[in-house]
């Protein structure tokens, strides 16, 4: 079944980041969010079976599909490899999402972050392909893809021995395209020269390409002053062929109207801009960084409770700002309400799960040496 690329919301709201209050997602300010997503003619709403603790797909029925007819909105979700520990538990996974997220049907359903080893390996292993597209035959799918954080070379043989797929789902951002791990323009020409329709995750890298140095901004500043460092990156993404819907995981109702704006009246970036981001790329390279997206898979099962992304937040931070005494505040709140990164017993779990694949316990240590004195 063909995806009518016309019908695809340029903007996709990513249910991964969502606000929250006490440790709780905040239903009424998603819920606004969601409301103004939707009034601004926007409809793809992205979510997953481990985002927020599971909690993501449950928000997602109490702020959308409560809320608004269900023809109104297009949702996805996504099978999770590293949750299959025998065939049974595919269709238990699939039925729990169904009923968390208050569906009969997912519009969008993806194999989560498919990769060179264990996912890949674990989907083949239990035909999850095979059962996607019996699920797409049945009604409970209506188009079946896979997101990606593997090898170029991997998704040429997953693309030659699966052409039911319609979609893929790629990291891509003006950072990443010569990122010798993410190799995320690779993977972009692969899926264009094949037409295959691309979902882009992480067009601002984690928030990463939303705030940086004062005179890195300056440069986009001086070309559109009324723009955010942000819109940036998403008319980036938004100008290549070929991609069908970028999804950004938007936190507050700030980040939403910022966003609505920049694709209302969607601008391309033109050969001039285009040159800016380049040289803004490369200043940005020059400044070691971790490059965490904070997607948090690292924590779940992290026996330390180390909130391992905020702790590269303030190593990356202090990397640009040596003096930003702000940093080390934030660190000590982190700190307080979990483990230190000096409290990290190099067990390795959280390794196994990252998409970027950092070193993460390498990481730790310098964290504890930066932070733990």
């Amino acid at each position: 079944m063909s995806i009518d690329l016309s019908t695809m919301p340029k903007l996709g709201f990513g249910l991964m980041r969502l606000p929250e209050q006490n440790g709780v997602i905040d239903i009424d300010q998603v819920s606004r969010m969601v409301d103004s997503y939707l009034e601004a003619g926007m409809n793809y709403f992205d979510t997953a079976y481990v985002y927020h603790g599971g909690k993501s797909e449950v928000a997602a029925r109490e702020a959308l599909v409560k809320r608004h007819p269900r023809e109104s909105f297009m949702l996805a979700t996504k099978l999770p490899a590293w949750e299959i520990r025998k065939e049974e538990d595919i269709d238990r996974i699939f039925n729990e999402q169904l009923e968390r997220a208050g569906v009969d049907y997912f519009d969008f359903y993806l194999l989560h972050s498919l990769e060179d080893g264990n996912n890949y390996d674990t989907y083949e292993r239990y035909d999850c392909f095979k059962w996607g597209v019996q699920k797409r035959d049945e009604g409970k799918i209506k188009h079946f893809g896979f997101s990606f954080h593997g090898s170029p070379e991997l998704l040429e043989q997953v693309l030659d021995k699966h052409p039911e797929i319609e979609f893929v789902q790629i990291q891509l951002n003006y950072l990443d395209r010569t990122n010798p791990v993410v190799r995320s323009q690779r993977l972009y020409e692969i899926l264009h020269d094949r037409n295959i329709p691309i979902i882009v995750m992480e067009p601002v890298r984690g928030g990463m390409l939303a705030s940086m140095a004062p005179e890195v901004e300056a440069k986009f500043k001086a070309k559109r002053p009324e723009k955010s460092v942000a819109s940036w990156a998403l008319r980036f993404v938004g100008s290549l062929p070929g991609v069908m819907t970028i999804l950004s995981g938007m936190s507050n109702e700030e980040q939403m109207r910022d966003n609505i704006s920049t694709f209302s009246n969607f601008e391309p970036l033109s050969g001039e801009e285009f040159a800016i981001v380049n040289e803004v790329t490369e200043d940005i390279l020059s400044i070691p960084q971790i490059g965490c997206t904070a997607c948090r898979y690292c924590c779940d099962g992290c026996p330390m409770r180390i909130s391992i992304p905020d702790v590269f937040r303030t190593i990356n931070t202090l990397r640009r700002y040596p003096d930003d005494w702000r940093s080390k505040n934030f660190y000590r709140g982190v700190a307080s309400r979990g483990g230190k990164a000096s409290d990290c017993i190099g067990c390795g779990q959280c390794e196994g799960v990252c998409p970027q694949h950092l070193p993460i316990i390498e990481l730790m240590k310098e964290a504890a040496e930066i932070l733990d004195v």
